[in-house]
């Protein structure tokens, strides 16, 4: 199970980490925590060194009610931390975290390698045609509504069948426009309560019959500050209990902020598996 990314083929039978670095002021652990270019770049040394396959990079909060902010604020956000991190790290797999596909096209001309969709094409028509045009991998993320509306459309006949529902419609428009690469991401935290993030976080192990690479991404959500009753700051050892359950499902790649925790559940539940 191979993706291409600029060229290299990146082999995700074993699983991989992909360091999350937000340049939002407002996302819901980090925002604002990387304002210039030093601390970016000591970020990115840092995950990088840790571990991390792939850096992702987002400019839009997507936590639910984030200020919707214009494609020009976006760009302006993105696209000189893409040059300088490629400057300093040329052979960084960088995913960008956008739905926007104009943003999308700049950030790969730029030098990124992959593009990370929320919406998977709903918040943007143009975007899986852009994508097949790139070629390039395409994280399609199961989500309703938008950043600002998601929180009160949770409501599903039944959960994993209307998500697998949803992956088979997304993943035949992305083959005939020409994406041979495709992660799906079950959304954790998107239109989703904390109930049903569990119920999803049971089943995961069903999301494999796609036949495609799994991304989880639940680092310091709510599932988990809210269920103990902590904060975000607080959640780094929940993080890692769920990673440990995701990674037995099946997950291909774990998106978090804290790399080297995440590379540690990585390698104790590959030897887990080799003693079994």
């Amino acid at each position: 199970m191979t993706i291409n990314c600029k060229g290299s083929l990146v082999d995700l039978s074993s699983p991989k980490v992909m360091g999350i670095l937000n340049l939002t002021p407002d996302s819901f652990y980090d925002g604002g925590k990387y304002k210039d270019e030093l601390q970016i770049l000591h970020q990115v040394e840092k995950m990088l060194r840790e571990g991390a396959t792939f850096i992702d990079i987002g400019a839009y909060s997507s936590r639910p009610g984030a200020d919707h902010i214009s494609i020009e604020e976006e760009e302006k956000r993105i696209l000189p931390v893409i040059a300088l991190i490629l400057s300093n790290f040329p052979d960084t797999i960088l995913s960008i975290d956008t739905f926007r596909s104009e943003i999308a096209k700049q950030c790969i001309d730029t030098g990124a390698a992959m593009i990370n969709d929320i919406s998977a094409g709903n918040l943007d028509k143009n975007m899986i045609q852009t994508i097949g045009q790139l070629k390039v991998p395409y994280i399609m993320m199961h989500m309703k509504g938008t950043p600002q509306t998601m929180k009160s459309l949770n409501q599903y006949e039944d959960l994993l069948k209307d998500i697998q529902f949803y992956f088979s419609q997304k993943v035949t428009e992305a083959r005939k426009e020409g994406i041979n690469d495709i992660i799906i991401d079950p959304g954790f935290g998107f239109a989703k309560n904390i109930d049903q993030n569990f119920e999803l976080l049971r089943k995961l192990d069903l999301l494999k019959l796609q036949g495609l690479p799994l991304l989880i991404g639940v680092s310091r959500k709510s599932m988990i500050y809210k269920s103990l009753d902590i904060t975000p700051s607080e959640s780094l050892n929940g993080t890692t209990s769920l990673n440990t359950i995701a990674l037995l499902k099946g997950a291909s790649i774990l998106r978090v902020h804290d790399v080297k925790e995440a590379m540690e559940c990585i390698a104790l539940t590959n030897t887990y598996r080799e003693q079994s």
